[in-house]
């Protein structure tokens, strides 16, 4: 188990780089699986997670290199099957499925892991790969995909705006014969890394970016380059960071164009930063008030499909109400489970009423104070170590290695810009 310690309380000042998407490093990744010929990705986020589908693919036949954020990916698939334990540890472990299906006409996958937010079904990707062809069934707990006749394109409506199901859809369909049309597709960036993949090894996708997307297969693809967009999810957290450490903060390549959502949002909580290039600066030492929307009604910030506020910056903005003056309703609409750890942040010293499992009230600001605390998951994990940044006293965070999983070396690179973050590992 890995243990952050943190001594809370002192500003923060400097500039930060941006890693690699971690929710686009993951499939494009799986997407590697496509074709035997090499392949180069840039700006890949040195995270748990991605090591460990780094392990899934080598163990499948495929070599792979990584240093200084770039990895070199080559050699055959050896027919085998994903190892089940591996995919068991993180969700886009089922991303494999779409190249997997493509190349082999079989894969047998778990339920994948990952987070524990809520309920995450499959139905969206079992319903697309059917419509193209895919027998599937459960054995043994397992998810057991066969297309005995191939894919083939298909003209599919997906029941909701999954990610992962998009992406997976793209994979499968970059080699399917004919054409595949996925009608409310999710657009996120990370779902349009993965398009841009696909068109880098010879597929053809319209409509990139929409929620509409025209695919023609082709029977062999090539290698690839690709160069993964900046995580806009870190940067979210990095904005709310400077906000309540009330420190200048200038975020590097962050790419400013995929945070005006994210602009709205903090700006109902008085928190206000602008782009400078491809950086964006957040300005120090602001005093952040939370704005009444037309006629006096409480601030209300509510999580949505791209390009909506995303969910996995509603833990982040919760934290970052606890340090604006006035209340805010938070929202989180997808995930059930999502704000189970507020209770942490109400140890702390917080004023949060949690209304039901989708919604909660902050009423700051609120003097938090260090406390012995627990990362349940990646996204709260960051928002408990904003919050023990930001408090009075020491803290400690358990189970820290959920944190590792979506924010590379984050215990350093926060400590280079001021914070008192020390790690221990514990047997």
């Amino acid at each position: 188990m890995e243990i952050f310690h943190v001594e809370g309380g002192y500003p923060l000042s400097g500039e930060i780089q941006v890693a690699g998407n971690k929710n686009a490093a993951l499939p494009v990744l799986a997407g590697t699986l496509l074709s035997d010929q090499p392949f180069t990705l840039k700006r890949m986020p040195n995270i748990c997670d991605v090591r460990v589908l780094r392990k899934i693919i080598q163990e499948l036949g495929k070599e792979v290199t990584f240093e200084d954020g770039v990895m070199h990916i080559s050699g055959s698939l050896n027919g085998a099957q994903p190892n089940i334990e591996r995919c068991q540890q993180i969700r886009a472990s089922f991303a494999l499925a779409g190249p997997l299906l493509s190349r082999l006409g079989r894969a047998v996958l778990p339920a994948p892991g990952g987070d524990r937010i809520g309920l995450r079904p499959l139905d969206t990707h079992i319903k697309g790969f059917e419509a193209m062809g895919v027998n599937a069934s459960v054995v043994d707990g397992n998810y057991v995909l066969e297309a005995p006749n191939g894919l083939k394109g298909a003209d599919i409506f997906l029941e909701e705006m999954s990610v992962l199901a998009t992406e997976n859809l793209i994979l499968a369909a970059a080699m399917a014969n004919g054409e595949t049309i996925l009608r409310n597709a999710a657009s996120e960036p990370h779902v349009q890394d993965v398009c841009h993949l696909v068109v880098a090894c010879g597929a053809h996708v319209e409509g990139i970016g929409t929620s509409t997307l025209r695919i023609i297969g082709q029977p062999n693809l090539s290698g690839a380059t690709l160069c993964i967009s900046a995580d806009y999810i870190e940067v979210g957290s990095f904005i709310a960071m400077a906000g309540m450490m009330k420190s200048e903060l200038r975020i590097l390549d962050a790419e400013p164009e995929n945070h005006r959502m994210t602009q709205i949002a903090f700006r109902k909580m008085g928190l206000h930063f602008h782009a400078d290039g491809d950086d964006i600066i957040v300005p120090g030492d602001q005093e952040m008030i939370c704005q009444s929307g037309f006629g006096g009604s409480i601030a209300r910030i509510h999580d949505a499909p791209w390009p909506g506020f995303a969910p996995d910056l509603t833990s982040i903005a919760a934290v970052l109400a606890t340090q604006c003056r006035g209340p805010v309703q938070l929202q989180e609409w997808m995930y059930e489970s999502r704000f189970f750890w507020i209770d942490r942040l109400v140890a702390m010293g917080a004023r949060i009423v949690m209304c039901d499992p989708h919604r909660i009230v902050v009423h700051g600001p609120s003097q938090l104070y260090g406390k012995r605390l627990v990362s349940p998951d990646i996204r709260a994990g960051m928002a408990l170590l904003l919050a023990a940044m930001a408090a009075k006293g020491n803290s400690e965070i358990q189970n820290a290695q959920q944190i590792d999983r979506g924010y590379e070396y984050i215990d350093q690179r926060l400590s280079r810009l001021g914070a008192k973050i020390t790690r221990e590992s514990v047997s």
